[in-house]
This record gives C-alpha cells, sequence and structure tokens, in this order.
C-alpha cells in the first residue's frame, strides 16, 4: 500500500529543505537570483503588509478599547495589544500573507519549470536545481519573514494607539506606557524566531511541491494550491509547538 501523494511530497520537500539549508551552509549561493528573491519577498510585499496591519491594529484595538475602557482600564489597552500582536497576531498573520502573496509564486514557478523540463535541463547543465532555484527562495524568506513581521507590529501598534486616541480618548502617553509595562524583553525576539520558522517553512513547502508537480500546465495549479493548504496546516501546528515552547 503506497502513502498518499500529499505525504509523499511532504518527505520530497523536507529533502529538499534539508538539500537547501546544507547548500546555504557551504555557501553555495545562486546571488544572482538572490536579489530578485529578496525584493520579492521584501518591498514587494510591504503594501500588502501594511494595509492588513493597519486594519488588524484598528480592528483589534476597537473590540479590546471598548470592552476595557467600559471597566474602566483604558490605560491597560496598549499593553494588551502589543502583547496580543508580539506573541500571536502578527507573525501568524505574516505567515498568512507571505503565503497568499510568495509561496503562492514559488510554487507556479518552480512547477512550470517542471513541467515544461526546463528543470531537466538545468541538471543536464550539470546545475543542481536545488542550489540553483530553491536556495535563493529559502535565504529570501528567511531574511524577510522577520522584517515583515516586525514592520506589521510596529504598524499594529501604531494604528492601534491612533484608534484608541480618536474613539476612546486615551491619551498617547497612557497608551506607549502601558505597551512599555506589559511587554516583556523575551516577546519580541521572541516573535522574530517565530517569524524565521514560519518564513523557512514556507519556503521549503512552496518550492518543495513546485519541483514535485508532474503532469501537465493543469498540475501547476493544484500544486500551488496543495503548497498553500499544507503551508498554513503546518504554520498552525508549529505555531502551537512555539507558543507552548517560547510562552509556555
Amino acid at each position: 500500500m503506497r502513502a498518499p501523494r500529499w505525504l509523499r511530497r511532504l518527505g520530497s520537500s523536507l529533502l529538499i529543505g534539508g538539500q537547501a539549508v546544507s547548500a546555504t551552509a557551504r555557501g553555495r549561493i545562486n546571488t544572482i537570483d538572490l536579489f530578485d528573491q529578496l525584493m520579492e519577498a521584501g518591498p514587494g510585499s510591504f503594501l500588502i503588509v501594511l494595509i492588513t496591519g493597519v486594519a488588524a491594529g484598528s480592528v483589534f484595538n476597537i473590540q479590546v478599547a471598548a470592552e476595557l475602557s467600559s471597566m474602566g482600564a483604558g490605560s491597560t489597552v496598549g499593553g494588551v495589544l502589543a502583547i496580543g500582536l508580539a506573541r500571536e497576531i502578527a507573525p501568524l498573520l505574516t505567515a498568512t500573507l507571505l503565503t497568499g502573496k510568495v509561496a503562492t509564486a514559488y510554487a507556479a514557478q518552480l512547477g512550470t519549470m517542471k513541467v515544461t523540463e526546463q528543470i531537466d535541463a538545468i541538471t543536464m547543465l550539470r546545475t543542481d536545481p536545488v542550489e540553483y532555484l530553491v536556495v535563493p527562495r529559502l535565504i529570501a524568506m528567511v531574511v524577510m519573514a522577520p522584517v515583515q513581521c516586525l514592520l506589521f507590529f510596529a504598524v499594529a501598534v501604531w494604528s492601534g494607539q491612533v484608534t484608541s486616541t480618536e474613539f476612546y480618548s486615551i491619551p498617547p502617553e497612557v497608551f506607549w506606557n502601558s505597551v512599555r509595562t506589559w511587554l516583556q524583553p523575551d516577546d519580541l525576539p521572541f516573535m522574530l524566531i517565530k517569524a524565521v520558522v514560519f518564513g523557512l517553512q514556507i519556503a521549503v513547502l512552496s518550492c518543495g511541491w513546485g519541483l514535485t508537480t508532474s503532469g501537465g500546465p493543469k498540475e501547476v495549479g493544484t500544486s500551488t494550491t496543495g503548497s498553500v493548504v499544507m503551508i498554513l496546516v503546518t504554520v498552525a501546528l508549529m505555531d502551537v509547538l512555539l507558543t507552548q515552547l517560547l510562552f509556555g
């Protein structure tokens, strides 16, 4: 009895990821493609992260500030928002946004190259497709995911302060004092650790699904969808594990 296809592809993706990490450690990096991938995972995705950060910070804060202000605890609004964002919302939502924006591009690009036999051509030129194609994408995601997460956090906290001041008359100095009081020294480093792990997962699974695409052009769409589903499921499970390890 054969294992389900998704399980075989997951195993292949992990092997590809291992190869890519090993090649990176040995300095076998395709620097020509690396800049393009850094641009796509970074500046190319800033706008969507900024907009979602503003919306998430405002919505979360409106819900929290309304309840806390009614109980006379308006001075704690900033701290509650900052902790919620740093420990959970910022890394998880950033990973979801990057999955939709970047992982789909990776899976579709590599899947198209696989079905059009461009990967075979690269191999015939005695070039390792993992070193040539996967390593730059993996580095780009590991570098840019924490940057995007930090950007999301900063924008969301700022929008939370603006909404709490405008809608609930909480003075900015009270809000920021609450943020400083409630945030633990470890919260931001742990947030960035989560972002790095999620970035690694996104790169490995999207590239793995792309390189294991087989069949015709129709399979490229199936691979792209499959990679997104697998990334979201594994990121959610990893989030539970990391939360327990880092904040438990």
